[in-house]
């Protein structure tokens, strides 16, 4: 949720970022003024009940006629502070719904655009020459088919469409890479944590996934519970109502979790093979610190994400995400796009957004420092989507024959072996 002292001070500066996200400038309107009906309900509310406290003062000095006239008074005026109390909590529920339709607060220096406004900043390895080295790129699916490594059939047989089974070679990749993530995060200095996947609607809200994410999002009706499409929302939620110690910032996490996504808005994309589908499983890097330490973080957790990709030898852009292609809680987003050989094209794999005091004050997650207890920041980024990174390793590793080679800093946790090789 946005700060309310910056609706009412700066509405100008809302408005920029509503009109940098694309979205409706005229809800900053709706919100002032729901904010001035709410404030003014309030006032009259707690006139009222003011009056009515020092009227029980005065009964009890007076008598006779007058006490008569006190008591009628005090009648009505319990009559007048409920439905003033009532006024006020319709009123502040109003400012709320209203607020809540508010993205983060925009930076002013994030790129304008939208989902196809790609704005390179940086650019790491260079894509292999398949041609000089003669083989003929194949795609993911057919290597993954050619070491029995994916079977999208039974995955659909079982579950559905954009379902799969990783087996043998794929499932090793899968366990190898979440060996080699633990590592990092250890290094890194991050906790380890495994979240639950099913949160309740009060996390899933307050992280910014029920609004226009919505879609994509998996609803257990009968349970009233949600599956998470990242760790992010339990991480998030983890301190929510608590009050941290600004001393014991910043708090660093990397959750391991199924990921759950609809995919709503997608059919008719990346179809084949396991780049886009509705379950798979992720590390997620996330942090809480004071709002002032966040772009540093950022950037942190960003070159995290670098580290990560260039020790499994994948080129790869990094991409300031266009303000029109945000989600609700991120004020900047950075996104890692690795080489696909067989589109030809850099894909996303990796994220990370500033949510700056976003996310907290939606759920309630505050600090203190000395007497003072305020709103602290958020931040969160992908350390590992395991099966965009095993369609990365398939692809960018393969050889003429089929065979791909594993990368060097995997080996370890697949008892030093070099290279899957084709079945049969």
């Amino acid at each position: 949720m946005i700060d309310p002292k910056l609706l009412r001070t700066d509405p100008d500066r809302v408005r920029r970022s509503q009109r940098a996200r694309g979205e409706s400038v005229e809800l900053v309107d709706q919100a002032l003024a729901a904010d001035e009906a709410r404030r003014s309900s309030i006032s009259a509310f707690e006139q009222a009940r003011a009056e009515q406290k020092s009227l029980g003062a005065l009964i009890a000095k007076a008598s006779g006629d007058e006490r008569n006239a006190l008591l009628s008074r005090t009648k009505e005026l319990a009559a007048k502070v409920r439905e003033l109390d009532a006024s006020a909590h319709e009123a502040d529920e109003h400012y709320t719904e209203v607020v809540k339709q508010f993205g983060n607060i925009v930076f002013e220096d994030v790129p304008e655009g939208g989902e196809d406004d790609l704005f390179v900043i940086d650019t790491e390895g260079t894509p292999r020459d398949f041609a000089g080295e003669g083989i003929t790129i194949r795609d993911h699916l057919e290597l993954g088919e050619m070491l029995d490594a994916i079977d999208m059939e039974r995955g659909a047989k079982v579950s559905g469409s954009r379902f799969y089974y990783l087996k043998g070679p794929g499932a090793m990749l899968e366990f190898a890479l979440i060996q080699f993530a633990l590592h990092k995060a250890l290094e890194w200095g991050l906790t380890p944590m495994i979240p639950p996947a099913l949160v309740n609607p009060a996390a899933m809200e307050g992280t910014g996934f029920l609004g226009q994410a919505a879609d994509d999002v998996y609803y257990l009706e009968r349970d009233n519970q949600y599956l998470v499409g990242t760790a992010e929302v339990p991480l998030a939620a983890y301190h929510s109502d608590e009050i941290l110690d600004s001393k014991e910032l910043p708090l660093r996490y990397a959750g391991f979790s199924p990921a759950y996504r609809r995919e709503a808005g997608s059919y008719g994309k990346d179809t084949r093979g396991i780049f886009r589908v509705h379950w798979f499983d992720k590390f997620e890097m996330f942090t809480y610190c004071r709002p002032e330490d966040a772009v540093a973080e950022h950037e942190r957790l960003l070159a995290h994400e670098k580290e990560f990709i260039s020790a499994l030898g994948i080129p790869f852009e990094v991409l300031d995400v266009a303000s029109g292609d945000l989600g609700l809680s991120a004020a900047r987003k950075y996104d890692c796009y690795g080489w696909v050989p067989s589109q030809d094209k850099y894909r996303e794999i990796t994220s990370t957004s500033n949510c700056t005091e976003f996310q907290a004050r939606r759920l309630n997650i505050r600090m203190r420092d000395g007497k003072q207890v305020t709103p602290l920041a958020t931040l969160n980024g992908t350390l590992c989507a395991m099966t965009r990174m095993i369609v990365m390793i398939l692809e960018n590793y393969q050889q003429v024959d089929g065979s791909v080679v594993i990368p060097e800093v995997l080996r370890p946790y697949l008892g030093g072996r070099e290279v899957f090789t084709p079945k049969g």
